[in-house]
């Protein structure tokens, strides 16, 4: 009985550990603006296909977060943001983590393909080599403008979500893709800033690291005036009604008043960065559920 019991609890923690490898938080997020793109756009698809399309795009998420952690298990080794991470703490190895990563990589695109059409599986394909390759592997000890190219990977989802409902792609999905893509940006530069440290040790050449704080805060408001405009774009074009327009104006003139607080705090740049860091998160999440609220009512 007691092995039994060992047996089982063994299981669940190594079941559990490949869950961490996958980055659920990131996850979510994936899977919560694909659904909200799938939702949006004008037809209809039914329950168990949509439920097994999701599952399909959740698994490629997990996938991508699997060999980003194969790939940097060193560098997470050296930050303290990371170092609890499965790799690093010798509860997967390397080699387990991209046999996962692969496998469930091909998985998740095979299963895209059968349960909705070609070109989500395409643009899942993308999503995962963008993510891998361009930024994990090339741009993010290249440059400290690797955060916003590669950015575009966790900006694709609203699109995938949108081709598993209608099989192509138009201007509305792509607007919400740039929401994300000019997100990105601020969101990360923000948490680089009170992050630096984690960052210098790892040699990853993030703007702090390589341009200084100043540089680093002046990018962070401009980007978040771009979000601000591009984020009332769908009302402008016709996409979506008041309800938006209402929240994203709010939302969007917050989130450029902390970003201007931060550009001229000269004394304790931390706090707010950190305020941006979290606020920013809960601005993707609102912006996105208005977009819901707005196309159903």
């Amino acid at each position: 009985m007691t092995q039994k019991i060992l047996t089982i609890n063994t299981f669940l923690f190594n079941l559990n550990s490949f869950y961490q490898l996958m980055k659920p938080r990131v996850m979510s997020l994936v899977i919560f603006t694909c659904v909200v793109g799938l939702i949006a756009a004008p037809a209809q698809v039914d329950f168990i296909t949509s439920a097994l399309s999701l599952c399909a795009v959740a698994l490629g998420a997990g996938a991508a977060g699997a060999l980003n952690m194969w790939y940097e298990s060193d560098l997470d080794a050296l930050m303290k943001r990371t170092c609890l991470r499965p790799i690093p703490t010798g509860k997967i190895t390397q080699n387990q983590a991209l046999i996962f990563g692969l496998s469930t990589s091909f998985i998740s695109v095979i299963a895209l393909y059968y349960f909705s059409n070609f070109i989500s599986a395409v643009m899942l394909t993308i999503t995962i080599l963008f993510y891998v390759v361009i930024y994990t592997m090339w741009l993010k000890k290249l440059t400290p403008q690797n955060i916003v190219i590669g950015g575009a990977a966790g900006a694709f989802p609203p699109i995938i979500g949108w081709t598993i409902a209608t099989g192509n792609i138009t201007l509305e999905p792509i607007l919400y893709f740039l929401i994300i893509f000019f997100w990105t940006p601020s969101h990360f530069w923000a948490l680089s800033l009170y992050k630096t440290e984690d960052y210098n040790n790892a040699k990853i050449p993030m703007l702090p690291v390589v341009a200084g704080i100043k540089t680093t805060k002046v990018n962070i408001f401009v980007y978040g005036l771009i979000l601000f405009i591009i984020s009332l774009t769908p009302y402008y074009f016709g996409y979506l009604g008041l309800i938006y327009f209402s929240t994203s104006l709010v939302l969007g003139l917050y989130y450029v008043y902390l970003c201007y607080k931060l550009l001229i705090e000269i004394n304790d740049e931390n706090k707010f960065a950190k305020k941006i860091f979290i606020y920013s998160i809960l601005y993707l999440f609102l912006i996105f559920i208005s977009i819901l609220i707005d196309g159903i009512i």
